[in-house]
């Protein structure tokens, strides 16, 4: 099974142009996983906020990588521009076929349901149901549900630009097609992030 890891570096304000010339250098490595997505997020926390998505290819060089990260002196080659990591774990949903990097929009979200406890297998089953006729208005980047933490699930959706997310959004809910039946029954907390592709992302 692909393990994906959301990492999110905060910086010092204006460290983002040096931060992403260093992540460019340090991804170029396999060994350090395959890299999908680097985004800066618009809202939020001021200062830079980059979040970096990779793909690894079995729990060993995932296992290896994390090690290397939690030991190493300077991780990412940022220095001391770096104020605070976060490192999440998922797996993506059973049923999605891989990521596909390549240019699918000019701004991307990033949702998190927390979920209750329990609750994962049916949201599981609900989104499997409910998601072919959503990615017919407009494709997903994927979803992820997380191997650490509390039980959640991630899920990562390319748009246009903010004009378009909304007539998006809207036509899914007036159709009735999402967000999916159970949702928000099954959802404790909900968190949205908007972010925009670097110029190192294969996700752009």
């Amino acid at each position: 099974m692909q393990l994906h890891e959301l990492t999110t570096l905060s910086m010092r304000p204006g460290a983002v142009p040096n931060a992403l010339a260093a992540l460019e250098i340090y991804t170029s490595d396999p060994a350090r996983g395959r890299l999908l997505g680097c985004w800066e997020t618009e809202h939020g926390r001021v200062g830079g906020t980059l979040l970096l998505l990779r793909e690894f290819d079995d729990a060993q060089q995932f296992a290896e990588e994390r090690q290397r990260v939690l030991t190493a002196d300077d991780p990412f080659g940022i220095g001391d521009q770096l104020t605070d990591v976060t490192i999440e774990t998922f797996a993506q949903f059973p049923f999605l076929p891989p990521i596909e990097t390549g240019h699918f929009g000019g701004i991307y979200e990033f949702r998190t349901d927390h979920l209750q406890i329990g609750g994962l297998a049916q949201v599981l089953a609900d989104w499997q149901d409910a998601l072919p006729k959503r990615t017919r208005l407009y494709p997903m980047t994927t979803a992820m549900f997380g191997l650490d933490g509390s039980p959640r699930i991630t899920h990562i959706w390319p748009y246009p630009d903010l004009n378009a997310r909304l007539e998006i959004r809207r036509d899914a809910a007036d159709r009735g097609i999402w967000p999916p039946d159970g949702e928000s029954a099954h959802a404790v907390r909900m968190t949205s992030t908007i972010a925009f592709p670097t110029s190192i992302s294969p996700l752009r």
